[in-house]
């Protein structure tokens, strides 16, 4: 069973980090304000900032901001500013025994995909596809904040990652299956491919989403993850959202699930509010999942606590 990091609650300190790409300063200071105007204290690293080109900092700088935050006592998120490129980079720096035996609520999306897995592989550690600094804005959605704080703040069970009223979950291949949820962005996923950080897909549940690319593009990656055995592995497949990817050679996305997903023959549950899309369901890295795309209501239970509640006293 995976390590669950203690609960979130109004008051507590959270730490913001940049592991990828630079976000501009007015996005960071906005979200910082709306965090502090919901009752949290906020912290920075000390690369929150930087900007290197296409990175915040060097590896080694957004690897030690990451770690601060870990060996912070009073830190119990730590939330990415955004996702961009290059989280990747800062895996060789990390120290996973460390992070165990410290655990705190990550939560992030898109390239920041890569970090969730491996702290879960690496250090039991369980984390959440869901929210970043830069969704932190004064249009966002209220579901995206309820599935956010509903997973990091409450330890009770059994949860459901719902999408939101009038957007139906689709069950496309029946079944009933338990198993461990991973999985995240088809990019970040396709790119831990032949490296120390590869997915494990055995006996798990795979959860997959994509943005801006077209679907020629993530046939090829799907394809790529085929290859290298991750579907035969898997028990389960949940799809999210293609966000504004194209079509194709005349192909959708809903084209490429029906051909290509859907006669892998596994559990498959499509239509996925999630990560790049405006809704945004929080999938908890890790966790303990029941996947029913057998019933008239497809679902996608969570059966363990995602957080542990503090001791009584």
């Amino acid at each position: 069973m995976a390590i669950h990091p203690p609960l979130l609650q109004p008051g507590d300190t959270i730490g913001i980090v940049s592991p990828g790409s630079p976000l501009p300063a007015d996005q960071i200071n906005l979200g910082i304000t709306i965090l502090k105007s919901m009752g949290f204290q906020v912290i920075t690293g000390n690369y929150v900032y930087a900007s290197n080109g296409f990175l915040a900092g060097t590896d080694r700088q957004r690897a030690a901001d990451v770690m601060s935050m870990f060996a912070n006592p009073a830190v119990k998120l730590i939330l990415p500013a955004r996702g961009g490129v290059g989280v990747a980079g800062i895996l060789p720096y990390l120290d996973y025994r460390f992070i165990s035996a410290n655990p705190k609520i990550v939560s992030g999306y898109s390239d920041v995909t890569v970090l969730l897995n491996t702290l879960y592989q690496n250090s039991d550690l369980l984390t959440f596809s869901s929210l970043m600094l830069l969704n932190f804005r004064m249009d966002t959605p209220a579901y995206n904040y309820d599935q956010f704080f509903g997973m990091v703040s409450s330890a009770s069970v059994p949860k459901f990652v719902l999408n939101p009223p009038g957007i139906p979950l689709v069950g496309k291949v029946p079944g009933r299956v338990s198993g461990t949820l991973i999985g995240g962005n088809l990019t970040s996923l396709t790119d831990t491919l032949g490296t120390p950080y590869e997915i494990d897909a055995r006996s798990r549940i795979l959860f997959l989403e994509e943005t801006h690319e077209p679907i020629n593009k993530v046939y090829r990656m799907l394809n790529h993850l085929k290859l290298a055995g991750k579907f035969n592995d898997c028990v389960g497949i949940v799809m999210g959202e293609c966000t504004e990817c194209g079509v194709s050679y005349g192909k959708s996305y809903d084209d490429l699930i029906n051909d290509f997903i859907v006669p892998l023959g596994k559990p498959l549950l499509t239509n996925l509010s999630a990560a790049h899309g405006t809704y945004k369901a929080a999938v908890p890295i890790g966790a303990l999942a029941h996947l029913d795309t057998q019933s008239s209501n497809p679902s996608l239970a969570i059966m363990e606590p995602t957080v542990s509640a503090p001791a009584s006293a």
